[in-house]
């Protein structure tokens, strides 16, 4: 038995963009439902927000998307959480933080850490923060 576990962002009207933003980051092909397809809303100010959306790659990388519409509550809060993108070659780590950083607020600059070879934080233009990585070798054992 296997299971994958997929980030589900929501967002207020931005979530298209961020699709578009996160296949141009990590490859891979948008899919996208529209409120109006998925629901049957009329207004035109909600019918083509995004009911269900994802970006989904060949790497492994799965992200999907969901824009609350203006009847629904929608609270961002401080640091929801981080979308955390752990990989074992730098190379490509590396590579995925020189495109996702366009636009973005680094928290932590992409360098060698404490705990792993390489790690980086920052905040995308749509809000959501990330952690890349570079897995480290663990023994288990508490430091």
């Amino acid at each position: 038995m296997s299971i994958t576990v997929t980030p589900h962002l929501n967002f207020r009207g931005t979530a298209r963009a961020a699709l578009g933003f996160y296949a141009g980051v990590f490859g891979g092909e948008q899919l996208v439902a529209t409120h109006a397809q998925a629901y049957g809303t009329t207004d035109p100010t909600e019918s083509d927000l995004v009911a269900w959306g994802q970006v989904e790659a060949p790497n492994g990388f799965r992200v999907m998307a969901f824009d609350v519409p203006a009847r629904m509550d929608y609270d961002p809060g401080v640091i929801p959480l981080f979308v955390a993108v752990r990989g074992a070659d730098a190379d490509e780590i590396t590579d995925l933080w020189s495109r996702l950083v366009e636009g973005s607020t680094v928290i932590a600059p992409l360098a060698p850490a404490q705990w792993a070879p390489l790690y980086g934080q920052l905040v995308d233009p749509f809000g959501v923060t990330w952690v890349l990585d570079v897995a480290a070798a663990w023994d288990g054992q508490q430091a």
